[in-house]
């Protein structure tokens, strides 16, 4: 254990050298801890899984419960820029010294159990959550849904947003197997709503054979009558219409009333998420889509955005992504391309990138050494009608805002 009075950024470099493995699936360790945690649980525990478009969910549900007076915990990952937007009580980002004491808590029964960073981050919400006395705990599936340590507590409600290709090399090589993975998060008896208009067999098949209540888009809900939310994109309709469809058979219907939700989502925006932030007359859009079905809802976006002048799109993606299939779904809206390496020892380096996607786009990719690099380039030579994108990963969205909030807005 670290020394009495550690900072956060002194055990976030420590909980690293933890496990072996930066990924390790698995619940066996989570559970010895929550066991000897002995934590309180509330009466309701929704668990969002899915390949993207949880991290809206999440905030949207959490958003609508809070608006009916529910104490609400939410668990997200990754973070964008702090590690403290991991972990929410009641709207607010848990503090220092808050996360800290969690994790000191934490480390005082674990013993020799060798637990990841994501498993150490998760318990630790929890304790925090336990500690809050909630009324309601909504955590975000890490990978996959099977194997994944927030899978550990029992829901009451689950929803899975929709399933697509991503992380393949550890939850399998096609959509069926994948689903199968997130179908873990369902229990038999209790609500599992589905986002996506495509289901998966999978998912059909699994909700049958444990007697989960599947509620499928356009057979149990609709997405008649539900406002636009405030996050960009005509697709965040569907994943607004699967929240209220989830906190409705989880019997939390009090959030879901016509005026509350009208009131409510318009005003619900998730950072890195089709952010848009001007500066000096040029746009910078900002959105973590990391795997081909994200970029094409991204693509989806630009399309319906007409903009006047030409989109720069500086990129960076982590080695396990599809980089083509990624860029190929971008490509008809991007002018120019310009690769960076990404802020994470997994990410491909820039070199490699703009060779990959010179190949699948056809046309050339411009290389920058850093992300400020690029950032000032094309700022500068940007005209005023002109949009950046800056996509392609959590570790570059992330310093990529660092870099614009230290710059005026205009």
């Amino acid at each position: 254990m670290l020394p009495a009075g550690s900072s956060l950024p002194d055990w976030l470099t420590w909980l690293e050298t933890l496990s072996p493995k930066e990924i390790d699936l698995g619940l066996e360790r989570v559970q010895v801890l929550l066991d000897r945690l002995s934590l309180p649980l509330p009466e309701h525990v929704l668990l969002i899984a899915g390949t993207n478009g949880k991290g809206s969910s999440v905030a949207m549900a959490d958003a609508l419960l809070r608006a009916a007076d529910y104490r609400v915990g939410a668990y997200t990952s990754p973070h964008i820029i702090d590690y403290n937007e991991r972990i929410r009580v009641q709207g607010r980002f848990a503090d220092d010294a808050e996360i800290v004491a969690a994790f000191e808590r934490i480390e005082a029964v674990r013993e020799d159990v060798p637990l990841t960073y994501f498993e150490y981050g998760t318990l630790a919400a929890m304790v925090l959550f336990a500690e809050a006395s909630l009324d309601v705990w909504i955590l975000e599936v890490g990978l996959g849904g099977r194997l994944d340590a927030t899978n550990a507590i029992d829901p009451t409600g689950v929803l899975v947003t929709n399933v697509s290709l991503d992380h393949c090399d550890w939850l399998g090589k096609d959509i069926e197997t994948i689903a199968a993975e997130k179908a873990g998060v369902m229990r038999g008896g209790r609500p599992a709503v589905f986002g996506a208009e495509e289901v998966p067999q999978a998912v059909i098949d699994h909700a049958e054979k444990i007697g989960a209540r599947l509620l499928l888009r356009d057979r149990d809900y609709s997405l008649d009558s539900v406002p636009q939310p405030g996050l960009r994109g005509e697709y965040q309709v569907g994943n607004a219409a699967a929240v209220i469809a989830l906190l409705k058979a989880a019997g939390l219907g009090a959030a879901t009333n016509d005026d509350l939700v009208a009131a409510v989502l318009p005003t619900v925006r998730v950072t890195g998420r089709g952010q848009s932030i001007r500066q000096e007359g040029v746009e910078w859009l900002l959105d973590v889509a990391h795997n081909p079905a994200a970029a094409a809802a991204l693509a989806g976006m630009l399309a319906v955005d007409a903009h006047p002048g030409a989109t720069h799109a500086i990129i960076g993606m982590l080695d396990d992504k599809d980089i083509e299939g990624s860029v190929q779904a971008l490509n008809e809206h991007v002018d120019q391309w310009i690769a960076v390496t990404a802020d994470s020892h997994r990410a491909v380096p820039a070199e490699e990138l703009a060779r990959r996607i010179a190949n699948a786009c056809g046309r050339p990719c411009r290389i920058a050494d850093s992300l400020p690099d690029a950032m000032e380039s094309v700022r500068r030579d940007a005209s005023i009608n002109d949009r950046i994108l800056i996509s392609g990963s959590f570790y570059l969205v992330g310093p990529a805002l660092e870099q614009l909030y230290s710059r005026p807005k205009s």
